[in-house]
Order: structure tokens, then C-alpha cells, then sequence
């Protein structure tokens, strides 16, 4: 756990200071090396994941789960920013433990964009879900996950995290232009989606966290998974 948590802060430290020079010193092919970080900073999580000794019971219960957050985003793909999947990720964490959330977090990214469209912000939706899903598994036996309000004020803060990520994508990517003016506008003008996502995942978790963390706890002791 501790060795977890510490992966966990040098990655974000790395990360955030990258994105950061980028920004400042205006460096080019900004694409590229934001897609090279964000697929070495899934190694370590992976190669740790991997090296556990998984049934197959554990698999397919990450698979199941993994598809439930891909596919629950498809219906919501008409309503911008509102969808369930960041809800399984936070459940799915809470019950099975922080490798499971990041794997479910990554898997749901990939799979979702087999239906909605594969891009170079996938990446970058396999990390935001992965650590969304790490961090809820880390904070798992902690007040903020075992309580309803705890759970639903973390829910609201990685829905506009999530937001701020793509929004840093996108300025990146597609704009190109990187200064602080160009910065503030896309985040003033995308203020509204990263809300309605950080309200949908509160509602959710409001109505339905308690009863999913429940059965998937009783079925993990039931079978005796990810011991």
C-alpha cells in the first residue's frame, strides 16, 4: 500500500511538471510526448498488477466490470459530459481495491471508444479514469469512501478533474497555442460540462453507491476474490 501511494505521487509530481513546462516554455510536438508520458506512467500500475497471482474468477469479474463502465457510457453519449462510468470506477475501487480501480478505469476508456471513437485523447482517459479509480481504491477503508457525503464531495471533485485534464488535452492537441489567456477561456467555456459530470457523478453515487458496494463486496467474500 505505502509503496502504492508512493508510485502514486512521484507519477502525479512527474506529470503535473511536464504539462506544466509545456505550457510555460511553449515546446513543440506537445502531442507526442503527452501521449509518451501518459502511457509510461501505465507501466508501473500494469507490471504491478500483472505480477499478482489472479484466478479466473478475478479476471472476469475485472472484465465484466470493465465492459459495465465502457458500455454504460454509450446511452449518455447525447448528453455531454453526463454519464455513469466515473460511478462504476468509484464503486468498483471502493470494493476490489486500488490496481482493480486503475485496470477499470483504463479498460473503460478503451472499450467506450470502440463505440464513440478511438483518438489520441484515449490516453488521456485511461489515466484520469486509472487514477480516479487508484485513488478511490487507496481511500477505500478511509472516511471519505466509507461515508455517503465523503463519497459523493470526491465524486464531485474528480468530475471537474477529469474536465481539467481533457480541457489541458485539448489546448495541447488541437490548439496548439499555449498561453494563459487561451488557458482561462477553453476552462471559463467548458465550465458547464466538467459541472454537469461532476453532478452526475454525485448522483449516482448518492442513489446507487451504497447497494453496488454492497453486492460487490458480498461476492467478492463469496468467492474469496482479490485477497
Amino acid at each position: 500500500m505505502e509503496n502504492t501511494k508512493g508510485l502514486l505521487i512521484v507519477l502525479s509530481i512527474i506529470l503535473f511538471v511536464v504539462l506544466v513546462g509545456f505550457t510555460l516554455f511553449n515546446t513543440q510536438h506537445y502531442i507526442l510526448l503527452s501521449l509518451l508520458i501518459m502511457s509510461a506512467s501505465f507501466m508501473p500500475f500494469m507490471i504491478r498488477f500483472t505480477h499478482q497471482k489472479l484466478t479466473s474468477r478475478e479476471l472476469v469479474m475485472l472484465a465484466v466490470l470493465g465492459a459495465i463502465a465502457a458500455v454504460s457510457r454509450v446511452p449518455f453519449a447525447s448528453l455531454p459530459s453526463i454519464q455513469p462510468t466515473t460511478f462504476v470506477i468509484i464503486v468498483a475501487a471502493i470494493a476490489l481495491g486500488p490496481q482493480s480501480g486503475f485496470v477499470i478505469g483504463v479498460l473503460a476508456a478503451i472499450v467506450s471508444n470502440l463505440f464513440l471513437g478511438q483518438g489520441p485523447w484515449t490516453p488521456w482517459q485511461m489515466y484520469s479514469w486509472g487514477m480516479i479509480g487508484l485513488i478511490a481504491g487507496l481511500l477505500q477503508k478511509r472516511w471519505v469512501m466509507t461515508n455517503m457525503i465523503g463519497r459523493c464531495m470526491y465524486g464531485l471533485i474528480v468530475g471537474f478533474l477529469f474536465g481539467w485534464v481533457m480541457n489541458l488535452w485539448f489546448i495541447l492537441g488541437v490548439i496548439q497555442e499555449v498561453n494563459w489567456i487561451a488557458i482561462l477561456l477553453y476552462y471559463s467555456a467548458s465550465f458547464g460540462f466538467d459541472l454537469a459530470h461532476a453532478l452526475s457523478n454525485v448522483f449516482f453515487l448518492l442513489l446507487f453507491s451504497a447497494s453496488w458496494i454492497k453486492i460487490l463486496e458480498r461476492f467478492k467474500r463469496k468467492y474469496g476474490l482479490f485477497k
